[in-house]
């Protein structure tokens, strides 16, 4: 498998839990969309990276390698890599919060609408860039 193929693997998996994040939001289950849409950008972030031939780490948030390596995307990519650089770390630091909560710290009560949505607008937003990188799925 080459790492174009598996970067297209990669984005075909984000578009389809990309489809589950509306019904998610729809039943109120905002932590579960934030948690989704972390995985989702995971996917496309880990994506890009391997498009361009870097071999992605076992960690969650690789936004700072987009910003190692944002010599080799094109330009209108470059112009979204602090934004997405940006969201990487967000959802990355809500990840096990918004799935396993803590202590004084309840997903089902905390994550609001607008979290929600924010996490909705930003994997769509990577998503939409990863496909740029990557290209049209198979």
């Amino acid at each position: 498998m080459t790492n174009s193929s598996l970067a297209q693997s990669y984005l075909k998996k984000a578009v389809s839990r990309l489809k589950v994040l509306p019904v998610l939001y729809r039943d109120g289950a905002y932590s579960d969309v934030v948690r989704e849409a972390q995985e989702i950008v995971e996917l496309a972030l880990k994506g890009m990276l391997r498009q361009i031939g870097v071999e992605p780490p076992k960690w969650h948030d690789v936004g700072i390698l987009l910003i190692e390596h944002e010599n080799r995307f094109g330009l209108r990519v470059r112009k979204r890599i602090p934004r997405i650089a940006k969201s990487s770390k967000w959802l990355r630091r809500e990840r096990e919060l918004s799935f396993y909560g803590d202590i004084d710290f309840i997903p089902t009560d905390e994550y609001t609408s607008h979290d929600a949505r924010t996490a909705i607008r930003d994997a769509k937003f990577i998503v939409q860039t990863a496909h740029w990188v990557i290209g049209e799925l198979p």
